[in-house]
Order: C-alpha cells, then sequence, then structure tokens
C-alpha cells in the first residue's frame, strides 16, 4: 500500500513539478528502490509490469530476511556457535581460586589477581558477562550450576572458593562445592546478615556483609562518636584536642612544607597527618607539603589550634548528618547513628518508614530543606554511580564547606567522585577486596578506615632528647605530642626542653606507626595501658 501511494504521489509530482512525465510502473520502481534502500539506481532496464513487481517483491522479502530472520534465527544460530568454544567444566583447578559468578564486589580483587598473575577462574552464567571477562584474559568457565552441579567437578583440588552471587544462589554453590568433596575455604558474600547462619550450615567457612562493612565505614568517617579517629584521646584529659581543618586553596598552609611553617614552634601544636581524596596520609617529616583542599589532622592544646583553626578552616561537627539514599547502605548507616546518638535527616525519593525528606539530593529545593548547609556531614549513598557523581558534583556546589561522604558501587568510580568534590569515597568493591584479600593472602590490600591512637610510653630511648627534633617522625611515622612529669602535663617544647628518663610520652599515630616506635625507642606501654 505504502509503494503504491508513494509511487502515486512521485508519478504525478514528477509531471506537473518536473515537468517529466513518468509511467505509474517506472513511478512503482522508484518507490520500492526507495523504501527498501535498495537502490538499483541506473539499472533499472525492466519494462514488463510482471517483471517489476517480481523486482519489488524480491526486494521486500530481502527485507523481510534481514530484519526478521536474521536476528531471530541466524544470530541465535551464530550465539550457539560462540558459546560452544566457552569452556563448560572447570580446568585444572590445583591452588587456584574459584570466583562463584562475578560481580562489583570483586572487581578489584580480579584486577589484582589478574595484575599480579595470581591463579583463578570465574564460574559466570552471564553470556555477555563471560564473553567480557574472557576478553580481559580472565579464565571463564560458563554454565548454569542449578542445571549443572557436575559442572564444579575437579573443584576440590582448589586453594578456595568465594561465591559472589544472591544469597540462595551462594547457597546451592556451598552445597555442590562440599558434595564434589572441596573441604577447603569458601567465603561467601551475602547480601542480607540474616542468611549468614543458614550459609555456615551448609558449608560456608566465612560469610561477609560487605554493604554493611562499608556502611560502618561511611559512619566512622561521618561521626565521630563511631569509632573515634584517636583512640587514646582521653589519657590526656582536657589538656589536649584533636581536630580537622580543611585546607582552603588561598590558606597559607596550603602548599607548604611542614619545616617551612614550623607549627610545632610557631602555635606548639603537631601535624598528625592529613587527609587526601579519602587516603590518610601520616605527617613524616619536615618535607611533607599541606595539599590545597586536605583535612588536616592537628593535635595541640586547645588554645594553640584555635590559632591554625584561623589559618586554614574547621571542619563543623555541630548540626545533624544528612544522609540522601535510604537503601541497604543507607539503612546500616542510620542505624549506627542512632545507636550512637548522632540526629540525621535522611532524604529518598520514596516515602519509605525512616525517611524524612521524600524528594531527589539532586534538587536544590530538597537541599534547603534538608539544610544541607548547616549539616555536619552529607553523605550520599545512592544505588547508581552515575548518579553519584553527578549528585556529589551539585552538592559541593550547594555547600562547599561540609565534609562530603560518598558511596559507590565499583572502584572505577572512586576517582571521579573524588574529582566531582567527595571528600572521602568509598566502594563495595574495595570493602570485599580488602576482606577477601586479607583470607586469600594473608595481607591487608585495601585500608577501609584509617585510625589513629594515642598511648602512654616510657622515655625508652629518647631520654636526654628533644620530642620534636631527635626525628621522631622520620623514624617511625609517629609524634610525640606531650610529657607528663610529676604532676603536670608538657604539651610545648622550646628547644632547651630535654626528656627525663622519668618522664611519660603521650606518642600519637597509626597502629603501624606505634609499633615502629615502640621498637624504634626501645620502650615499652606506661603501667596501666594496654595496647
Amino acid at each position: 500500500m505504502a509503494v503504491v501511494l508513494f509511487g502515486a504521489v512521485f508519478m504525478v509530482a514528477s509531471e506537473y513539478l518536473e515537468g517529466k512525465p513518468m509511467s505509474f510502473w517506472s513511478s512503482l520502481e522508484w518507490a520500492s528502490e526507495t523504501l527498501t534502500t535498495t537502490g538499483y539506481g541506473a539499472y533499472a532496464p525492466w519494462s514488463h509490469p510482471l517483471m517489476i513487481i517480481f523486482v519489488i517483491l524480491t526486494q521486500f522479502v530481502g527485507m523481510f530476511f534481514l530484519v526478521l530472520i536474521f536476528p531471530f534465527y541466524v544470530l541465535p544460530y551464530i550465539e550457539e556457535r560462540f558459546e560452544a568454544r566457552l569452556p563448560n567444566v572447570l580446568p585444572e583447578m590445583n591452588g587456584r581460586v574459584l570466583f562463584y559468578r562475578y560481580g562489583p564486589a570483586i572487581e578489584s580483587l580480579l584486577e589484582e589477581f589478574h595484575r599480579i598473575a595470581a591463579d583463578f577462574v570465574v564460574f559466570e552464567e552471564d553470556m555477555e558477562v563471560s564473553r567480557n571477562l574472557r576478553n580481559r584474559g580472565y579464565e571463564v568457565v560458563f554454565g548454569k550450576l542449578s542445571e549443572q552441579p557436575d559442572a564444579l567437578s575437579g573443584v576440590e583440588s582448589a586453594r578456595a572458593v568465594v561465591a559472589n552471587a544472591d544469597d540462595h544462589a551462594n547457597a546451592i554453590c556451598i552445597l555442590i562445592a562440599r558434595e564434589q568433596g572441596f573441604a577447603g575455604p569458601i567465603y561467601a558474600l551475602a547480601d542480607d546478615p540474616l542468611y549468614r547462619p543458614p550459609m555456615l550450615q551448609v558449608g560456608a567457612s566465612e560469610v561477609f556483609t560487605p554493604s554493611h562493612v562499608l556502611a560502618a565505614a561511611l559512619a566512622a568517617r561521618a561521626s565521630n562518636h563511631i569509632n573515634p579517629p584517636a583512640e587514646g584521646l582521653h589519657l590526656l584529659g582536657s589538656l589536649v584536642g584533636l581536630a580537622e581543618f580543611r585546607v582552603r586553596a588561598s590558606s597559607p598552609l596550603a602548599g607548604q612544607r611542614l619545616g617551612d611553617l614550623r607549627l610545632r614552634f610557631r602555635h606548639g601544636v603537631t601535624v598528625i597527618g592529613q587527609w587526601v581524596c579519602g587516603t590518610f596520609n601520616s605527617a613524616t617529616g619536615p618535607d611533607t607539603r599541606i595539599q590545597p583542599g586536605a583535612i588536616l589532622v592537628v593535635a595541640g592544646a586547645h588554645a594553640n589550634l584555635a590559632k591554625v583553626e584561623r589559618l586554614a578552616i574547621p571542619i563543623r561537627r555541630d548540626g545533624p548528618i544528612v544522609l540522601a539514599g535510604y537503601g541497604e547502605v543507607g539503612r546500616r548507616f542510620v542505624e549506627m547513628l542512632n545507636d550512637a546518638g548522632e540526629a540525621s535527616v535522611v532524604i529518598d525519593r520514596q516515602a519509605l518508614p525512616g525517611v524524612d525528606i521524600v524528594g531527589n539530593i539532586l534538587e536544590q529545593a530538597t537541599m534547603v530543606r534538608a539544610r544541607v548547609r548547616a549539616a555536619s556531614a552529607v553523605v550520599l549513598a545512592l544505588s547508581d554511580d552515575s548518579e553519584g557523581v553527578f549528585a556529589t558534583a551539585v552538592v559541593r556546589d550547594h555547600a562547599p564547606e561540609v565534609p562530603l561522604i560518598v558511596r559507590a558501587n565499583r572502584a572505577p568510580t572512586i576517582p571521579r567522585l573524588y574529582q566531582a568534590g567527595a571528600d572521602f569515597a568509598l566502594s563495595v568493591g574495595q570493602v570485599a577486596g580488602q576482606i577477601l584479600a586479607y583470607h586469600l593472602h594473608g595481607e591487608q590490600a585495601v585500608a577501609v578506615q584509617h585510625h589513629l591512637k594515642f598511648i602512654r610510653v616510657a622515655a625508652g630511648g629518647l631520654a636526654w632528647g628533644h620530642p620534636w627534633r631527635d626525628r621522631v617522625r622520620e623514624r617511625t611515622g609517629a609524634a610525640v605530642v606531650a610529657v607528663e612529669r610529676g604532676e603536670s602535663v608538657i604539651v610545648e617544647f622550646d628547644d632547651t626542653f630535654v626528656v627525663q628518663p622519668d618522664d611519660t610520652l603521650f606518642v600519637c599515630g597509626t597502629p603501624g606507626s606505634l609499633e615502629s616506635y615502640l621498637h624504634e625507642f626501645e620502650t615499652t606501654l606506661a603501667d596501666g595501658q594496654h595496647s
């Protein structure tokens, strides 16, 4: 019908508009060639109507094959032939780690395994994912485990099994692996902690919930009441405080070396380290440079901290914590805040129980209603990474001074979040990668949350030395922030100060740097303190 209609219009238009009379059959031929995009062009010698109709029918049959037959019959056949080339049984698994199903939680870990040439095999049930993994150079087995339990034949010689599917599929994988005679460790990543006991019951060695660990890490970064950043600070009473200051790009501290600033001698404070793009870097000596935009961690007397605050900008610690995104991570995050007595404002697009403001964090009106600018921190726990990056930029523009903490699904998103303005960002893949790397390699590959700690130690090897001049920081990464002498605590040291053998020192650092200090200066914890 369309061919006849357009052919007729073409015939009339050609005669009356172009002055070139065309026969009905020639016009019909033009319409079919145009509509089917066949375009025989100059080769159109047909004149008999039956021949022209035959050519038109052939053109449409060709289109029918192209649009219907090829994608529904030919392509599936080719895909089946392609699928047949993917192995559907495990290779020799001696010493290898088997990962059941691929996903964001193990993405970073597999990249690290691949980089260091660690032997592993991925059992995947999605064909497209299997192809992509094989294209990356991963060894992949394709199959449906619930339909082909024999596909795990040979797993008994594997070094470990990691189950990364949904909770029900993980249970099937654990059962089949044990039925095949696998006696090694099976680590399962669970979505719901309620399924942890059943998975252990059917044979899992350990069951982890990365989303809950992620929520805990975000909560610890947002609140001082959850895993305080400096354990043991109470030992100093009210004499010494620990503060965090964001360093403005225009601050006189930005870009300067600690050795040039001489904050200890000019202001009586000790820079413990700085947060840069979510990573805590301990100050290692006078050559340490303060990065613009970094969050500086400083210890000292409160009056002295106020002096440094005027040079930088304080991190607000009053006001509620605003959370956007009330999914699994968000709910767990709020539970931890409630347990710690923190006030929170929850934003979500759905009117769920526990949601305070129904709206979109990307909208200005929603941020105003939530009083984002008055918050002590804003946490984005959105389920989509692209939305998370855009929301980070929007919130940072609306509230440039408020600490912004963001969760992500995939580790590659983290650099984009920092570029968009996040102060701290963490992905499920980083959390799961740290947990699994520790159990599979016996090492902590990714730091989830960096904690500081104060300890009281005997003078030891620092006796007759100076707390700030004996290269303590360069040698250990820790810093002496105060000295207890008799009934008094000294927090400022002039050039003539000397540590006495009977003094007790307050040292601050990360767990690793404190261990280095105890070893380097051949000292022990003061009486009454435990490590």
